[in-house]
């Protein structure tokens, strides 16, 4: 389903609410963060993204106990309004929302942006607890992180591993993650489909993971997180000029003491070469078994996204309500929310209109 949208119209209204939200939300360097939604929103269909500012950052970090963690997270916007969750990816971070919840939060939404396990100020609650990065483990994270809020009715939205863990939500309980944003769709596995060989050339995209297989590869990842979470920014998103306080501004998350062995596990997790544990076999087979998604849903995509990433046509089948596809032109790469803060905030706003 394709729905016509005066896209300049909204990212104006987007610009101006974002302005007077992020001064009520005391986000330093406003200005620039306007004027970096300003052109990647407004303008993405005839350019490439704008450098975004590393001046604007979220104030307050707050921490709250659920499940197995400690869980760093953003509360933003006002208390009573309709709660809107981003989830971000690897080798992102929290701050891939910076310009988005200023946007959202002036609508009236209270913007969530949780860090992930094994980023930022997370932390696992016990010592003896795996550093285990399966796909089911942050679902459960999830659920427990908005148990601990006492949020029981939600719009999820991400990117990345977030589109994944924000798809999860929405699949298996439709009535509590009630619409949905997600940038490259439906993205939904299982080790069992990962048995399965690629074409040579999807395969090669996928080289950190093989990377990630080794001991080499995740002493390397060890000795050169920065570096090697650069070059996977550099990559994914060939047409992005951020700089190197952007990018230093996010790499912070990722000396989290626990994000290596994350992630090393999420990949080899993907390939059968780690196991799963017990306590997620339940959510692994309902996930397994590729469940459809019925809430409204919005999917996105960057036309310079250079990070694998499955072909619309091949998912568009899995969302059975109501549903767009938004491809956005101009350069815009994986991390499409900080690339384009005002698209993705736009494609928020709209989806919560069709709940």
């Amino acid at each position: 389903m394709n729905t016509p949208v005066n896209h300049q119209r909204r990212n104006i209204l987007g610009t101006i609410v974002s302005g007077i939200a992020a001064a009520q939300l005391g986000i330093a360097g406003s200005a620039d963060a306007v004027e970096a939604a300003t052109a990647t929103a407004g303008m993405n269909r005839a350019r490439t993204p704008a450098m975004t500012t590393a001046g604007n950052t979220f104030p307050v970090i707050r921490q709250i106990r659920a499940g197995l963690l400690d869980v760093g997270y953003v509360d933003a916007g006002p208390a009573d309004g309709t709660p809107v969750v981003l989830f971000h990816g690897w080798p992102y971070d929290i701050h891939a929302f910076v310009d988005v919840a200023p946007i959202l939060a002036a609508a009236g939404y209270r913007v969530i942006v949780p860090h992930l396990r094994g980023y930022g100020t997370t932390r696992f609650l016990s010592s003896d607890t795996p550093r285990n990065g399966q796909q089911a483990s942050f679902t459960a994270d999830a659920v427990a992180f908005l148990d601990a809020l006492k949020i029981d009715r939600a719009i999820v939205a991400g990117f990345d591993w977030g589109a994944r863990i924000a798809t999860t939500l929405a699949a298996l309980w439709p009535r509590r993650f009630v619409a949905l944003v997600s940038v490259s769709g439906y993205l939904i596995g299982s080790q069992e489909l990962n048995r399965k060989p690629l074409a040579p050339k999807v395969e090669l995209q996928w080289w950190y993971q093989y990377y990630f297989a080794t001991p080499r590869g995740e002493l390397g990842y060890r000795e050169n997180t920065h570096a090697f979470a650069r070059l996977i920014w550099e990559l994914a998103s060939p047409r992005w000029r951020f700089d190197d306080a952007t990018f230093a501004r996010s790499a912070r998350s990722l000396d989290n003491p626990d994000h290596v062995a994350i992630s090393v596990s999420n990949y080899r997790w993907r390939l059968g070469l780690a196991p799963g544990e017990s306590r997620y076999d339940n959510l692994e087979r309902r996930l397994a078994a590729f469940p459809d998604v019925g809430v409204p849903t919005i999917t996105m995509e960057g036309d310079a996204n250079g990070a694998p990433h499955p072909d619309p046509a091949n998912y568009a089948k899995k969302f059975t309500g109501r549903y767009e596809h938004r491809h956005l032109a101009g350069g815009i790469g994986h991390n499409l929310p900080q690339e384009a803060p005002g698209a993705f905030a736009q494609a928020i706003l709209d989806v919560g209109r069709w709940v």
